[in-house]
């Protein structure tokens, strides 16, 4: 999707959803964060733009089962190489999974290096780094709000089978799209 006309400097958007209060920025037509809390944070004073208004409407249709993938302009700011792991990230399908090894070895890298990236994306869900695996199906790791449980709830979501967690089952909580 191409960039849409934007404000100047960056505008939020703060909206409900099953794992909190779910907050998009962007800037120059791009998205360029996601982030979440159980609180609502100090609402941005403009209107959400088109763009965030249509990341609002891709997140909730997530997930209320009526969405698999997302289509808008990203522009996550990282290292040459997290981009390059998160472009990696962003092929994998809804309800499929790689794990850390298979995505090193597909990027001549590390797992930790791998691992080191994906812990660093700015927009997880939308790049579902929640998609990569440790070695064996086991969870691996989640730097989102929440941590692992919110990263099985994502993994139970798209009915990707893992191993490694045994957490509370904790469900989605602070919205309802279904």
């Amino acid at each position: 999707m191409t960039p849409l006309p934007a404000p100047e400097g960056p505008h939020r958007h703060t909206f409900p959803s099953p794992l909190g209060h779910l907050t998009v920025t962007a800037e120059g037509g791009l998205l360029t964060h996601l982030s979440w809390s159980e609180r609502a944070p100090r609402a941005d004073p403009r209107p959400p733009d088109a763009l965030l208004s249509e990341a609002a409407q891709q997140i909730e249709a997530y997930f209320a089962g009526r969405a698999r993938s997302f289509d808008l302009p990203l522009g996550p700011r990282g290292t040459a190489f997290q981009t390059r792991v998160w472009q990696a990230i962003a092929a994998i399908p809804f309800g499929a999974c790689e794990t850390y090894g298979s995505l090193a070895r597909t990027l001549g890298s590390g797992p930790r290096a791998v691992g080191n990236a994906a812990g660093a994306n700015p927009l997880p869900i939308i790049v579902p780094c929640h998609r990569v695996l440790a070695a064996g199906g086991a969870v691996g790791g989640y730097s989102g709000n929440g941590g692992l449980e919110t990263k099985a709830v994502l993994l139970r979501l798209e009915g990707i089978r893992f191993s490694g967690y045994n957490g509370a089952q904790r469900q989605p909580s602070g919205g309802s799209y279904g």
